[in-house]
This record gives C-alpha cells, structure tokens and sequence, in this order.
C-alpha cells in the first residue's frame, strides 16, 4: 500500500521535505516509522505524534489510512 506522510515544523527540516509517498506493506504504524527511523536516522531522537484520520494515535496503533501525519509538540499560548 501507498501510505502519503506529512511532516510539520522541525519534522520537515529533518526529513528535508514535508510530504512523501512510501510503499509499505505492513499493518502498523510502528513498523512504518522504522522505515522512517531508517531513511532519517535524526527522526529517531525527536518527539513527535503521529495522526491517522484527522486523529492523534499510539505508535502501535493498526494502519487504517493511507495517510499519517507526524507532528512535533504544541506550544501553548
């Protein structure tokens, strides 16, 4: 399956883009950041969620979208 991640604020710099297509034929999110962990190995040392369907999920979580989005931590303001 074709899953489109989007990456936001210091995600985008250190993957040096803010959307990319990765072929993944797992079932977790999890095993796909490994695929991430890979390709950017400073993603591994940065806190971030990720969301599927509009929704903030665990690592762990069933992948149910073709779509996930990594965000960095809010700010509160």
């Amino acid at each position: 399956m074709k899953i489109n991640i989007k990456y936001f604020g210091l995600l985008s710099e250190v993957t040096n883009c803010n959307e990319e297509i990765i072929d993944f034929s797992g079932n977790h999110i999890s095993g796909l950041l490994e695929i991430l962990y890979s390709k950017y190995p400073a993603l591994k040392n940065k806190d971030f969620q990720v969301a599927q369907n509009h929704e903030l999920v665990p690592f762990e979580t069933k992948l149910t979208s073709n779509e996930i989005v990594l965000l960095p931590p809010f700010s509160g303001g």
